[in-house]
């Protein structure tokens, strides 16, 4: 035959069958035929994952998956005699793997695997081809890759292990006393429910920890927990932080989508902090996403099926909020199937040295400072603080004292001097058992000491200014005024936080550092 019969239309077509069915038929024998010759082994396994044959070739694998004869290995599931198989995902989504690299005990393979379809187009089946056994003598550029992506893949496992574990416990709240041993009773039988719990307690009372102790001892311990400070983000974001946001859902947004909180924390466990502060349009989604569990990303019609456990925080008075309709009834009772009840610091005295030894600590240890001794004294002017800011606030003080003199033993005169920068007027000191209080403004055993206290107290002069009032150290005063303004705003504004922080020309998370700061419950 000449070079140009070849390729002669006529001279081809005469030499195929007329009809389509039989030249599909005649391309599939071809290509069966070359995967045969070319494969270093074959498999078919039928619907049910099956295996119904496998090629001579194939045979070769068998002793080292721990099988004698063929019989041994046809007619079982596939994946009890491959190990790490990928067959039964090919027939349960029509999709062929192409290329993939398979490693099991009997080695490392480069594979392929392709659905078979009925004539309506039926997953009926599939085949397997080991393509390349041993690969990594002869690609080996590939199985470095291969092999650096594995070990990534391991590191990132690593990290979300970590990021997972619990970051308290139940002995991370501190505490002996009646109102402690309590609380933490309560916790933990919660604990080993599902049910919603809502937090109640003055700022930095530890309800952040509580929820991660509560988490670390359920049963979803393993899974995510997701926290979000509602007073710390915008109303216009709240939703997609909750929601998330569809791919394309606005100009601007990720083309990608995000996931929201509530997509993040399925399976685990959510905590909404400052639940007092969600706005009242979002409430009523946030009530659906609680008794539904499902969820509606921003810009999407496709809900969305989560399971999250949601204990929720707050430091102001929900039903005084209730009733003024700044919050939804519904939504409330919602949310106060568990409530507990944090108790103030001032309401667990007897804790005060514990919390000081553990803080301490925590604070030697994060600064790499040495630790310090604190006096009787010192500890019985600590406990005639109101402590409005609670735990917070006498972490507050403790580092200040700490960063701020290099004595070894903290007294006292440390003390009043961190107070009173906080702009609180300490309280007059209790009498430790077995002490005896020091004079302050008279002769007697402390009377050498005075210019060191003058130093610490400096002599402020009580002349009345030109309103009559007292005059006071500039940051008393200066306190004393955010405080008044703080408070007019808030009264101006009815209690809402975000009109009383554009009133003041400040941003709503630092209008909260502030209340929290000068010991305000808006």
């Amino acid at each position: 035959m000449s070079v140009t019969s070849v390729f002669d239309p006529e001279a081809v077509s005469s030499e195929l069958p007329r009809d389509a069915r039989s030249v599909f038929e005649l391309a599939a024998r071809s290509m069966f035929q070359l995967f045969a010759e070319t494969a270093e082994g074959m498999m078919l396994v039928d619907r049910h994952g099956r295996v119904v044959w496998i090629s001579e070739g194939y045979k070769q694998f068998l002793p080292a998956l721990g099988f004698q004869h063929e019989s041994d290995f046809v007619g079982h599931a596939v994946d009890e005699v491959v190990p790490n198989t990928l067959m039964r995902e090919v027939l349960r989504t029509g999709r062929p793997i192409l290329v993939d690299l398979l490693t099991n005990k009997a080695g490392t393979f480069l594979v392929s695997r392709i659905p078979l379809r009925d004539e309506a187009g039926v997953v009926i089946g599939a085949l397997g081809l080991v393509l390349m056994a041993h690969p990594e003598s002869t690609m080996q550029p590939l199985m470095k890759k291969f092999s650096r992506l594995q070990q990534e893949l391991d590191d990132a496992r690593k990290q979300l292990a970590e990021h997972r574990r619990p970051k308290y416990t139940f002995a991370s709240y501190i505490g002996s006393s009646p109102q402690a041993l309590e609380v933490k009773r309560q916790a933990r039988r919660v604990a080993q429910t599902d049910s919603t719990v809502l937090l109640l307690g003055e700022t930095g009372t530890g309800k952040e920890l509580l929820a991660h102790a509560i988490h670390a001892a359920s049963s979803r311990a393993g899974r995510p927990f997701i926290g979000v400070n509602i007073a710390a983000v915008p109303d216009t974001l709240l939703e997609a932080e909750f929601f998330g946001v569809a791919p394309g859902a606005y100009t601007g947004a990720d083309r990608k989508g995000r996931d929201g909180k509530f997509k993040l924390a399925d399976g685990g466990t959510l905590f909404l902090d400052e639940i007092g502060d969600m706005p009242l349009p979002l409430q009523a989604k946030l009530l659906r996403a609680l008794q539904e569990q499902e969820i509606e990303p921003l810009g999407s019609n496709h809900v969305i099926r989560v399971d999250v456990r949601v204990i929720a925080a707050t430091s102001r008075d929900l039903p005084r909020l209730v009733a003024e309709g700044k919050f939804r009834e519904d939504l409330y009772y919602r949310l106060n199937v568990v409530p507990l009840r944090l108790p103030a610091l001032r309401d667990r005295l007897a804790d005060l040295e514990a919390l000081v030894e553990a803080l301490e600590d925590d604070i030697a240890r994060r600064t790499g400072m040495p630790h310090r001794e604190i006096t009787a004294e010192a500890y019985a002017l600590l406990r005639s603080h109101p402590w409005r800011g609670n735990i917070r606030e006498l972490r507050n003080v403790l580092e200040q004292v700490i960063m701020m003199t290099d004595d070894l033993r903290l007294e006292a005169r440390h003390f009043r001097r961190a107070l009173r920068a906080g702009g609180v007027q300490a309280g007059a000191p209790i009498e430790a058992p077995g002490t005896v209080q020091p004079e302050l403004h008279g002769s007697g055993a402390r009377g050498a000491a005075q210019p060191e206290d003058r130093e610490i107290e400096p002599a402020v002069s009580t002349a009345a200014g030109p309103a009559g009032s007292e005059l006071q150290p500039l940051p008393q005063a200066i306190a004393e005024l955010e405080r008044r303004s703080i408070t007019a705003a808030l009264r101006k504004t009815g209690g809402n936080k975000l009109a009383a922080a554009r009133l003041l020309g400040i941003s709503r998370a630092t209008l909260y550092e502030k209340l929290a700061a000068h010991g305000l419950r808006g």
